[in-house]
């Protein structure tokens, strides 16, 4: 399910203002600009400090990564690579230079390029790894800003209560609003709280686990393009890369491929039936 993240955020977020409304409280009294501005526009600034500006443009696609999830198809990706293995085996690995152009993916069509070039299997071990190395820091450091970022919220949820208490303590002469102000200061302290465990951290989090199944992903097709230049069988690479999947995945994958296909009888013979 790729929206369980946006799904989780939303239900934790409707929890708390749910919460508010059965305590008898007004949700919109959580709706304090100052507050906002401290915590969100402090956070903000705190991880802009932290990293680098092209990493914070980045940022709305992270959030559009994290909600939709990836789109990876490991199913089909076995049956393009098997595909190639198969005339790779029947025409020679120079017929594979037909088949890039239907290849979507950058990472597997530069591996069967290497390959149609001849370039020995070390080298291309190792210029692939350098590009999964390169994706898995890329991915660490996008995970590692939200991460940030769940950090500082908290702390700057604190700093912006201590500020609204120090404007209650300024106002000790209208006892009349110290409540109503003292209720106000601490929402900052919600703010932080809030958006660090609710949004922030659950982010880092998804987006950690994204990283790891894209990481598997490119190491199977790491394995099927070394595969398919060494002339492995199809009905071994098959296997092999099978166990890149999940136990439930693998169990499906085969029931689907054992179950028989159903030929249309023709007009003919089954009339003549």
């Amino acid at each position: 399910m790729k929206a369980n993240t946006a799904i989780g955020i939303g239900a934790g977020l409707f929890c708390v203002l749910l919460s508010v409304i059965l305590e008898g409280g007004n949700p919109m009294a959580l709706f304090e600009i100052p507050a906002f501005v401290i915590v969100i526009g402090g956070t903000g600034a705190a991880a802009f400090a932290s990293t680098t500006l092209e990493q914070m443009k980045h940022i709305p696609a992270l959030y559009k990564k994290a909600f939709r999830g990836n789109d990876l198809d490991h199913h089909a990706a076995i049956e393009q690579m098997v595909g190639m293995a198969e005339k790779a085996r029947r025409d020679g690995l120079l017929a594979l230079e037909d088949q890039l152009a239907k290849v979507d993916d950058e990472f597997t069509r530069k591996g069967v390029q290497l390959v149609v070039d001849g370039t020995d299997s070390d080298l291309v071990r190792s210029i692939l790894n350098s590009d999964i190395d390169g994706m898995a820091a890329r991915h660490k450091a996008n995970a590692h800003l939200f991460a940030v970022a769940g950090g500082f919220a908290p702390t700057l949820g604190i700093i912006g209560t201590v500020l609204g208490l120090v404007h209650v303590l300024e106002n000790l002469s209208t006892p009349n609003k110290l409540g109503a102000a003292i209720a106000g200061a601490f929402i900052a302290t919600l703010y932080g709280v809030g958006s660090a465990n609710l949004i922030f951290l659950p982010v880092a989090n998804k987006l950690k686990e994204l990283a790891g199944e894209e990481l598997l992903y490119r190491e199977m097709q790491l394995e099927a393009v070394l595969a398919i230049q060494a002339g492995d069988n199809p009905r071994m690479l098959t296997e092999k890369l099978e166990t890149f999947l999940p136990p439930e995945s693998r169990a499906a994958r085969r029931n689907t491929k054992a179950e028989p296909v159903s030929v249309p009888m023709p007009e003919s013979e089954a009339e003549a039936a």
